[in-house]
């Protein structure tokens, strides 16, 4: 192969590159070379580097070496083959593809019969044997080449080919004769030179160079750069393209092409996988445009491919190890590999498949936590369609992507978007989806198309984002255009009447069905309800489902490899008992305000704006037994294990009366000449405490300084319910946590007088309390000054949730709804950073932090509280900068157990995985 002179190669043959190189060669590049290495057969070509789309990108302009690396690549390549791109009497034809080094299906562009012209389509007619397949080679590169690299409308092209169709009297393009292929080639050319003002290129090194800029252009559309955000892939990583010599599925009926899956993407279960399509090329069968036929199906149809096919699907998993998704094409009987690469899966086949490679000694426990993510949990967690429910069935199709999705029925992208931003819960019915439809596939609940199988666009991008999705329900009549579908019978379903679609089984019914829990959620709910203990298979046998006994070997791996301990956010006893069936091993939070609403609110008002002495300890006396009993309930709940309890930390005004509404009642009581003494002493009051932003104002350790006796009250009704607990044979495990401190000398007050009435309790009962007293880090100057604050805490606990509003100064109640949609989609932000964790910013804080705190004291325990608790990737991060323990809601429990352990596996050499 030729070789480069410059300082950076920016073309690899396909016998060059390896599966490592995705970051190099994106990962079909990378998979291509990897396929050429074990010797399958695959059309030669080449690869050009992402490192070339970056210098493009940023330049706008492609290297200056590049130019002459292709055509070095492309007169090897024609040597390789024996003929000339694009001559006119045996012309080489090739394909130019895009390829990531994330999976983006469909998202961006591709060209395949680049080479093809005037000049050389009667010469590839005379090499095939056949006219109709080089005029429909060529209306074929026509027809994408207008659409992708000139950027023609799509529409006209079908519209042009729907009316061929017409014209002759047939339904599908296959029944068009080479004549009828010639004129619609001709009507094509006069589309694009009407549309861009110039003529087709025929020149075929025109068409490849104009290719590959569209590839490069193609990154940063509108449609890729979605997705990125939707997957949270990068948006610097660029793309490779890849440039190899043509096969052609569409040759007659001993040539045809197909997808293929070592393993069913949607239930993991071992068997043949795939679809097939006779006398087609590839774009048919992802575009569900013709219905295929099962890979089985093959067999019958081509026994020897079928054969080598088998063993090549065997070979390719056996060296990746996992599921593969492969693409190929059978031209005149000859096999030819066009693509493979790790395949997208359901949340449940992804836990399935873990398992099930780990007991066939391909993969260990540690490389099994890899394959499955805290977010497939979640989705296994989501209820299922009660199966008692009267229902009535519309139809079914394929179960391409599980789940139980409930909708109104709309019939494009923009209006699936439109009705969802306005909080409608919508299916997206399509006869078949494009990437254009990316947006209003996010935004459903559930996709239901009426054409195409498991490997269809629907069905791929569904399973990679975890959306419902039936495919191919051919019985269902989908008319986009007068926004209806019609099911057997006669049975019209308008847009906006609503539907229910199960992708497990692939059934649609009308109307909504109910749902029942998930047999997951059942597993965890009834884990210690059946006494058996973390890491045992009791329950799980119990249940006797093959996916609850996945889910709890991955458990079982992730608890016995973290580190870090996972509680959760609880504030009774109910929510307490939960969290531990769900594994919890203790509390992180619990936020004692939520202790004082209801009836009790008005007895914190009345403290609050008490005027004397004896008004304030008569509010405290009639609240300490109340909190007393709440806090016993707990602890018996979570006998044996921690139990944080935030002292009080809202803002007044949660508990104050609505300052409008009480100068309203005023005013009235004043023009009706009614006694109102009370009302307006008590507006004098409100008015006094009104504050402008009260999330910044008189709340938490502030709130316990300004009005004695609330915390002295809150510590002592901890420490009474601790020491009766301890009195009836229990283990009570209590911290005292002081929320929104500054400065270690309000930690010092609290503390002081927490210690006093701790003494006060323990010499009145006997009893040993061992309680301890930390505080929240969530203010920026907490976080500054960790090293001193920590010298009067025992424990931190980063409250990231108002972290993140004081390091951004946002006011979460008010940006998400404002202006956070649109920062989003401008890729200012990736993802919120109230759901996952900044790192750069507030994750800086949370490190520095916890290096200083423990520069202090050595053996300070470091926990976190916010919702970035249960959130997948800031576990990670969590993790790594060395927390003790993640807290977050009760049903996010499982999530941070399993990506603790992914974690701490990780962290022991494991590889991580998209």
């Amino acid at each position: 192969m030729p070789e480069t002179t410059d300082q950076q190669k920016f073309v690899y043959d396909f016998t060059e590159g390896n599966k490592d190189l995705k970051d190099l060669l994106g990962g079909k590049g990378a998979n291509l070379a990897e396929m050429t290495n074990l010797g399958l057969p695959v059309p030669p070509g080449f690869t050009i580097t992402t490192e070339a789309c970056k210098v493009y990108l940023e330049s706008g302009t492609e290297p200056v070496a590049l130019r002459d690396e292709v055509s070095a690549h492309l007169d090897a390549l024609e040597k390789q083959m024996g003929k000339k791109l694009g001559q006119a009497d045996d012309p080489l034809l090739v394909s130019v593809r895009s390829g990531a080094k994330f999976s983006m299906p469909g998202m961006m562009d591709t060209v395949l019969n680049i080479g093809l012209s005037d000049a050389s389509v009667a010469g590839l007619a005379a090499q095939a044997g056949g006219e109709r397949f080089a005029w429909d080679s060529y209306r074929r590169l026509i027809q994408m080449f207008g659409k992708t690299v000139l950027g023609v409308d799509g529409d006209l092209f079908e519209e042009a080919l729907d009316e061929a169709k017409r014209a002759k009297g047939v339904t599908t393009d296959v029944e068009l004769d080479a004549a009828d292929l010639q004129r619609l080639v001709e009507e094509f050319k006069g589309i694009v030179a009407k549309e861009t003002g110039r003529d087709f290129p025929q020149e075929p090194r025109e068409q490849m160079d104009l290719a590959i800029r569209a590839v490069f252009d193609s990154w940063n559309g509108d449609r890729a750069k979605l997705y990125r955000r939707q997957e949270r892939i990068p948006g610097d990583l660029g793309t490779a393209v890849n440039i190899c010599s043509m096969v052609f599925g569409n040759l007659g009926p001993d040539s045809g092409t197909g997808v293929a899956f070592t393993r069913d993407p949607a239930s993991g279960h071992q068997g043949v996988y795939g679809d097939y399509l006779q006398n087609a090329q590839g774009e048919d069968v992802v575009a569900g445009i013709r219905n295929t036929v099962p890979l089985a199906d093959l067999e019958r149809i081509d026994k020897a491919s079928y054969d080598q096919l088998m063993q090549i699907m065997e070979t390719l998993e056996t060296h990746y190890k996992d599921l593969c998704d492969i693409e190929f094409t059978i031209e005149r009987g000859k096999l030819w590999m066009l693509q493979t690469r790790i395949g997208k899966r359901t949340a449940g086949a992804a836990f399935r498949i873990a398992t099930q490679l780990v007991d066939q000694g391909l993969i260990d426990e540690a490389e099994a936590l890899q394959r499955v993510t805290g977010g497939q949990l979640a989705q296994l967690m989501f209820p299922r369609f009660d199966e008692k429910a009267k229902t009535e069935l519309l139809g079914r199709g394929i179960a391409a992507s599980p789940g139980a999705a409930v909708g109104k029925a709309v019939f494009d992208s923009y209006t699936a978007v439109k009705w969802s931003r306005s909080g409608e819960k919508v299916i997206l019915i399509r006869r078949e989806t494009n990437p254009d439809d990316l947006d209003g596939m996010i935004a459903s609940e559930g996709i239901l198309t009426s054409r195409g199988g498991k490997t269809s666009h629907a069905a791929v991008v569904a399973r990679g984002m975890g959306k419902t999705c039936v495919c191919g329900a051919e019985e269902l009549e989908v008319d986009t255009k007068r926004r209806r579908m019609t099911a057997p019978g006669g049975i019209v379903i308008e847009e906006g009447e609503v539907v229910s679609i199960d992708g497990s089984t692939g059934k649609v019914y009308l109307g909504e069905v109910p749902v029942v829990p998930s047999p997951v959620v059942e597993y965890f709910e009834g884990r210690m309800q059946a006494d058996a203990a973390p890491g045992s298979g009791e329950a799980a046998a119990a249940a006797g489902d093959e996916l609850v006994q996945a889910v709890h070997r991955m458990m079982s791996y992730a608890d016995g490899r973290r580190r870090l301990q996972v509680r959760a956010n609880a504030d009774n006893a109910e929510d307490a008992a939960r969290a531990r069936r769900f594994g919890a091993q203790g509390i992180g939070l619990c936020r004692t305000e939520h202790m004082f609403l209801g009836e009790r609110r008005e007895m914190v008002e009345r403290l609050i704006l008490a005027d004397t002495e004896a008004e304030r300890d008569e509010a405290l006396g009639a609240l300490l037994p109340l909190q007393k009993a709440d806090f016993v309930e707990l602890f018996e709940a979570m006998d044996g294990l921690p139990v944080t309890v935030r002292l009080l930390d809202p803002p007044l005004h949660e508990f104050l009366p609505d300052i409008t509404e009480l100068s309203v009642r005023v005013a009235l009581a004043e023009a009706r000449r009614e006694p109102h003494e009370n009302e307006l002493r008590l507006l004098q009051a409100v008015h006094k405490l009104h504050e402008q932003n009260p999330m910044l104002g008189l709340r938490g350790v502030r709130l316990g300084l300004v009005i004695p006796g609330l915390f002295a009250m809150q510590v002592r009704a901890i420490a009474e319910a601790a020491a009766e607990r301890a009195g009836a044979g229990g283990d009570p495990r209590a911290e005292i946590m002081i929320p929104l401190v500054g400065t270690v000398q309000e930690l010092e007050i609290v503390r002081e007088e927490a210690e006093r009435v701790i003494a006060e309790v323990e010499q009145a009962t006997g009893a040993d309390l061992r309680l301890t007293l930390g505080t929240m880090i969530e203010l920026p100057r907490a976080a500054l000054t960790a090293g001193q604050i920590a010298e009067a805490a025992e424990f931190f606990s980063f409250g990231t949730n108002d972290l993140t509003q004081t390091v951004w100064g946002f006011s979460r109640d008010d940006v998400e709804a404002s202006f956070f949609t649109a920062y989003l989609e401008k890729g200012i932000f990736g993802v919120s950073p109230f759901e996952t964790i900044d790192k750069d910013g507030v994750g800086s804080l949370v490190r520095e932090a916890a290096k200083a705190g423990r520069a202090t004291r050595p053996d300070l325990k470091l926990g976190v509280c916010g919702e970035h608790g249960g959130d997948p990737e800031s576990v990670h991060f969590f993790h790594e900068v060395g927390l003790d323990y993640v807290s977050c809601s009760p049903f996010r429990i499982p999530v941070a157990r399993l990506e603790a352990g992914r974690a701490a596996a990780l962290g022991d050499g494991g590889s991580d995985s998209r």
